[in-house]
């Protein structure tokens, strides 16, 4: 086994999720990722605690959302296994990324919503999503399998203290604000209300590779304009150039410059999905190129995301409401040039420098 896939389970069970003696641990994974499956029931043994593994394949989910005749309902059977467990490790591995492009998204829809109380108890444990280098992301990524995988690794075991102390400045910027604008081009304007919500700093514990920090917009006080020019997968298929316009809080109008049948069926889920969930500003320098995969992509430095649909609940305060939605789905702004972010007037970011960063432009 390549060592590094060892080194990958370690941090896993030892930073990302701090696994410990009796823990039981519910790690889902696809066939090709098996190596990362076994390492960690190696690292399970080694500290006491109980694994059972689950395939997560594409292919079947695929299946069944085709030929299922009816509505969808909740898997109570699922659902039990994750109120029993302590910790969750999902871990991603495509074949074939474009897998599920010809499921119907109104479908895809319908089955989000019944899997809701299922992904609502997943995210109350302990729980860590990562990334296997497979065949399909590397060639999705425009790289070659040996040159993936090192990107990959390479991602995963950064310094997280060092991470962690860096993105700290932010973070102790944005938890003193009451407002953020977000100005990129002359198509992104928006401005949003983070008053009462908390900040986190994701340091490679829930999300590995970490390397942003992210907070809850105030659910009914974002308003303006947002081109996400930079494109995302959704139920295998590419969407490109959406542009949002937002209205105390809610999506008014959008458009797609294409597969927007995929973004009508993501703000069809729920009223939720219509608001803003999570903002993120990337801040990992060590992911230096777009490779369709939003766990690294969001993360980049000279970036900045917004989620419609589910709030993180750490990030919203006691007096604010939480956005709930079956749906949870990051869109990517480039922020590298042309591109401001002011809180409470002050600019913090210009052309993707941070205030504390050597080179930041004052003028």
């Amino acid at each position: 086994m390549d060592p590094r896939i060892r080194e990958h389970a370690r941090i896993v069970a030892e930073h990302s999720t701090g696994i410990e003696a009796g823990d039981r641990v519910v790690i889902s994974a696809p066939a090709a990722a098996s190596d990362l499956v076994v390492a960690l029931h190696e690292e399970c043994a080694e500290r006491g605690a109980h694994p059972v593994s689950m395939n997560s394949d594409s292919r079947a989910t695929r299946a069944f959302l085709r030929n299922r005749d009816g509505d969808f309902e909740t898997p109570e059977h699922l659902l039990a296994m994750y109120e029993e467990m302590d910790v969750y490790v999902a871990v991603r591995g495509d074949v074939n990324a474009t897998e599920t492009a010809d499921v119907d998204p109104e479908r895809n829809a319908a089955y989000r919503r019944a899997m809701k109380p299922v992904l609502q108890e997943r995210l109350s444990k302990t729980w860590c999503l990562t990334q296997y280098p497979t065949t399909g992301n590397a060639q999705l990524a425009g790289m070659s399998t040996e040159a993936y995988e090192g990107f990959v690794w390479d991602a995963v075991s950064l310094d997280w203290d060092a991470q962690r102390e860096h993105q700290a400045q932010m973070v102790e910027i944005l938890d003193d604000a009451d407002e953020v604008r977000i100005r990129s081009g002359g198509e992104t304007d928006v401005t949003m209300s983070l008053a009462g919500n908390e900040t986190l700093n994701d340091f490679g514990e829930a999300n590995l590779p970490g390397g942003e920090v992210f907070t809850a917009p105030v659910r009914d006080e974002v308003d303006g304009e947002v081109y996400f020019d930079m494109p995302l997968y959704r139920q295998g298929r590419e969407i490109e150039d959406v542009r949002v316009r937002f209205e105390d809080g809610r999506v008014e109008s959008y458009s797609a410059g294409r597969n927007e049948d995929v973004l009508d069926g993501i703000f069809e889920t729920d009223e939720g999905a219509r608001h803003l969930g999570e903002l993120g500003i990337g801040m990992n320098r060590a992911i230096d190129r777009f490779t369709y995969n939003m766990l690294f992509d969001e993360k980049m430095g000279d970036t900045v995301h917004m989620a419609v649909g589910s709030a993180y609940p750490d990030t919203v305060g006691e007096e604010n409401e939480i956005n709930e939605s079956a749906e949870h789905v990051d869109m990517i702004v480039d922020m590298s040039e042309d591109s401001v972010i002011e809180v409470d007037g002050e600019v913090v970011q210009r052309n993707g420098t941070f205030v504390f960063e050597d080179g930041f432009d004052e003028a």
